[in-house]
């Protein structure tokens, strides 16, 4: 990180007039009432962590599922989000990047815009679709999209009118590594965060006020790693944690300054799991790197500092992301062609992991009873939480095509986007 980087990570540039902070307090009122007792509004789900909450989460799991409708809607491998009556769905009829709002009754098409997004995939990663990858965000009467290109979009739930657009485009180069824009966006304090950039150009994290778009504090550093960022509270400090290309980096939630960083290299750039917080240490892996879990603590002149509590070098996760809960990580480790696994969360201990060949990606998510995974195959696994071994409770095929995107439950209802459509589903009669 250069110098001038440093000294505007510790101005950290933050609305401060009046105005601005009414401005700010209404939108975080507004996003506090619109949201609904089922909304799915953002990455892994409610919570951003993976964790399904008892009222999104069947009364039984069924022995089969039927299929309501199916709406053709593009590729990509953003996930959908919910709110209201309506799922919203970012994806690409090349060279566009379309935005669906999509009616969860019936599956018709409420709303739909494009926007031209030219895009030359990385020479590397020519088996994978264009994106976009970004899960888009929900917050209030807005939906916010990041597309593989860069280009930051906010638009009006009900409508579809585009109300600002941000075009970072000029900042991703895939000349070298990098594969594309696939952090999704996190609300915090009333401000949207995004992460930008390649490792051409170097990477940002920024805050935009969600009704203009306007910067209101940046970081500068290394070019991005695909992982999305998450926020946690640390003894008061609520702190912004995601990867860069070669490094986990932590900035202070209300001014972007940097808290604290540390190396965490891999020879592709590709850090894609998303960081969990279990309260106690902050948890990261790679492909490459392993599973590494880190304690976060001030020294004696109240600068943050990240010390490794422990490491697993057996586990490596590559695209999936792991979900804590009961003393545990569930997670899909890329070992011998796929195995869901459980580690001890203080110490990184193996619970229990299966022999292997469960996909080559799997999405993981909690409900009070049950941990669920979604393979790349369309396979829909539910199985016991907090046991001595893996026990599958059942078993579904839920699509006709790959599935790569979070699934999103709200109830008795399953929603799947596969590589080119969502798909409601709801118990077999």
């Amino acid at each position: 990180m250069d110098t001038q980087a440093n000294a505007n990570n510790s101005r950290g540039r933050r609305p401060g007039t009046p105005a601005a902070v009414l401005a700010l307090t209404l939108f975080a009122l507004g996003f506090a009432s619109h949201a609904r007792a089922q909304d799915w509004t953002q990455w892994r789900g409610p919570a951003r962590d993976g964790v399904v909450p008892a009222k999104n989460t069947p009364g039984s799991w069924p022995k089969a599922w039927q299929r309501v409708w199916r709406v053709e809607v593009g590729e990509g491998y953003a996930s959908p989000v919910v709110a209201g009556k309506s799922a919203f769905v970012h994806s690409r009829r090349d060279p566009e990047e379309i935005v669906t709002a999509v009616n969860l009754a019936d599956g018709k098409i409420l709303w739909q815009q494009k926007y031209a997004a030219p895009f030359q995939k990385n020479q590397y990663a020519v088996k994978m679709a264009k994106g976009p990858n970004a899960t888009p965000l929900v917050a209030g009467a807005r939906l916010f999209t990041i597309g593989t290109t860069g280009v930051v979009t906010a638009w009006d739930t009900a409508t579809g009118r585009r109300l600002w657009a941000k075009d970072f485009s000029k900042t991703v180069d895939t000349s070298k590594l990098f594969c594309g824009t696939a952090a999704s966006p996190l609300i915090v304090g009333g401000l949207v965060v995004i992460q930008v950039g390649s490792d051409v150009h170097g990477g940002q994290v920024l805050a935009l006020d969600p009704a203009t778009g306007e910067s209101k504090w940046e970081w500068r550093g290394a070019g991005p790693g695909y992982a999305s960022p998450v926020v946690f509270n640390v003894a008061g400090t609520e702190q912004i944690a995601t990867m860069t290309n070669s490094s986990v980096v932590s900035l202070d939630a209300k001014t972007g300054r940097e808290l604290w960083t540390m190396p965490f290299p891999d020879d592709w750039h590709e850090n894609i799991t998303t960081p969990v917080w279990t309260g106690t240490h902050l948890v990261v892996s790679g492909t490459r790197q392993g599973t590494h879990a880190y304690t976060l603590k001030q020294d004696a002149a109240k600068k943050w500092q990240a010390t490794e509590a422990w490491k697993n070098a057996d586990v490596t996760m590559y695209m999936s992301s792991p979900v804590y809960g009961d003393g545990l990580l569930y997670a899909h480790s890329v070992k011998r062609k796929g195995q869901f696994v459980a580690l001890d969360a203080k110490t990184g201990a193996v619970r229990w992991m299966t022999e292997g060949r469960e996909g080559e990606h799997a999405s993981v998510l909690l409900t009070p009873s049950n941990l669920i995974y979604l393979t790349n195959g369309a396979d829909l696994i539910v199985a016991r939480r907090a046991t001595a071994a893996f026990e599958a409770v059942e078993r579904y095929d839920v699509a006709d095509a790959e599935t790569y995107a979070m699934p999103v439950l709200l109830g008795a209802d399953l929603y799947i986007r596969d590589s080119t459509g969502l798909t409601r589903l709801t118990p077999a009669r």
